[in-house]
């Protein structure tokens, strides 16, 4: 790695929004309003803090050799929740996420080729050019307040068409923006009856979310035989040539559907989150500019430089432990159990989350702390079980190294390009429902850099 000064670690306020708890009727109102106030003070503590909703026994469990209990060595013992299913399925369908058992691992086998180390090169090629088309854009902008938010959220569903579909899906970008906010801000969260019905139950709000998912795969639909009508290159070009190789039929719009929604959503809203970031941490944001500096990041040395640009890695990194998209998961016991010395009753709901474990002060040294020299090389790595911004086990991410590689390549080109900072003082407050979003679109300057 080239030589670089010391960035200063920045200590962000240590205010987690779970410092008022409620409880009963006012956490399942908080639950559909901001996920994060569930969690109590003392979680960011302990291994294990126990509350109760409705009668059933509710579990945010912390400690590390208990994760590795439920997620890998007894994972067949616990399911998804049925307010889970009620809130994702619409959106996702039973593809590779939200699928189980043998379904799952045909899934997983089908979806593998399209995840594969070999497809990373087209990806970074794919990433480079979007990202080359939306930063001439900004450019052309002048240095006017800018909506980060949006701008990564368009660029991330730019990037899942082009590597998915090889073709950039401006026509129908703001239909699938316009679905997807649609869920996230009204269907997307849970009412009380998604907690109080059994799943064989719909609820008022399941009709309205029965309409939605008939026009989302309908959507998905169109845009597949759009591909599907396109001339056939030569050799594999896209993600759909190697998934629709090896998927049933009946599942392609489903499998679509997850990438799509969990690919683009999640990675939109982590490049968010690094951007605020470095805006607020002019040491980071320097320091990526010296290992940029005099990088091509173009299309055709993407891929080469990838290896290089570890402190930009880093830095994504350290934005998945304060910011993790998914900041939760949520399994109930089918039965009792023991993880890692912690009793389980039959039918609890256990709660592992990455916001909880990324903050938790007897897993790491200074938590609330934006530090990106945690993930350099050489620097000891965290306990497996208390990093897990893309999951662990079987049911780990399978597209985390394309996320990976998309995030850091447009942090990179991003930074070397303009310097980012905030076009206000405003608190920006974490809001978590389906993904960990910003409570407020901010606005960013953006001034172009001098080229060495």
């Amino acid at each position: 790695m080239q030589s670089v000064g010391k960035a200063q670690p920045v200590v962000l306020p240590a205010r987690h929004p779970g410092s008022e708890t409620p409880s009963g009727l006012g956490l399942a109102k908080a639950l559909g309003q901001n996920a994060l106030a569930t969690f109590p003070p003392e979680a960011f503590v302990e291994d294990m803090v126990t509350r109760r909703l409705f009668g059933r026994r509710r579990i945010i469990l912390s400690r590390p050799a208990g994760i590795q209990h439920i997620l890998i060595d007894n994972s067949a013992n616990y399911r998804r929740t049925t307010p889970t299913m009620r809130m994702l399925l619409p959106l996702l369908g039973r593809g590779l996420l939200l699928s189980d058992g043998e379904d799952w691992k045909h899934q997983r086998r089908a979806v593998a080729p399209a995840f594969a180390p070999r497809t990373i090169p087209m990806v970074a090629r794919h990433v480079a050019e979007a990202s080359r088309a939306l930063i001439g854009k900004l450019a052309a902008q002048r240095e006017r307040p800018v909506d980060l938010r949006a701008e990564m959220q368009f660029l991330a569903l730019d990037i899942a068409g082009r590597a998915l579909f090889s073709f950039v899906i401006d026509r129908h970008a703001a239909e699938l923006r316009e679905l997807i906010t649609l869920y996230g801000e009204h269907l997307g969260r849970p009412s009380l009856l998604d907690f109080l019905l059994p799943s064989i139950l719909p609820s008022p709000r399941d009709f309205a979310r029965r309409r939605f998912r008939r026009q989302w795969m309908s959507l998905i639909g169109r845009i597949i035989a759009e591909r599907q009508g396109a001339a056939a290159a030569t050799a594999p070009g896209d993600l759909f040539d190697l998934l629709s190789t090896e998927t049933r039929p009946d599942r392609l719009t489903e499998q679509a559907a997850t990438m799509i929604t969990a690919g683009h959503e999640t990675t939109a809203v982590a490049l968010f989150w690094a951007l605020y970031l470095v805006a607020i941490s002019p040491e980071v944001q320097e320091r990526i500019v010296e290992e940029v500096a005099t990088l091509d990041l173009g299309p055709d040395s993407a891929n080469d430089v990838l290896p290089k640009l570890l402190y930009t890695r880093a830095v994504v990194q350290e934005t998945l432990r304060l910011y993790p998209p998914a900041f939760t998961l949520v399994r109930q016991a089918r039965r009792a159990d023991d993880a890692g010395g912690i009793a389980i009753p039959a039918g609890a709901i256990v709660f592992i989350s990455p916001w909880v474990l990324h903050r938790h002060r007897r897993l790491w040294a200074d938590p609330e702390r934006f530090d990106p020299a945690r993930f350099l090389p050489g620097v000891p790595s965290p306990d497996r079980f208390a990093y897990l911004p893309f999951g662990i086990g079987p049911r780990v991410c399978i597209g985390a190294q394309f996320a990976l590689t998309e995030a850091t390549l447009v942090l990179a080109g991003m930074v070397q390009t303009f310097h980012i900072e905030r076009a206000s003082a405003e608190p920006v407050v974490p809001v978590a429902i389906v993904t960990t979003q910003p409570d407020h679109p901010p606005l960013f300057r953006l001034r172009a850099r001098r080229t060495r």
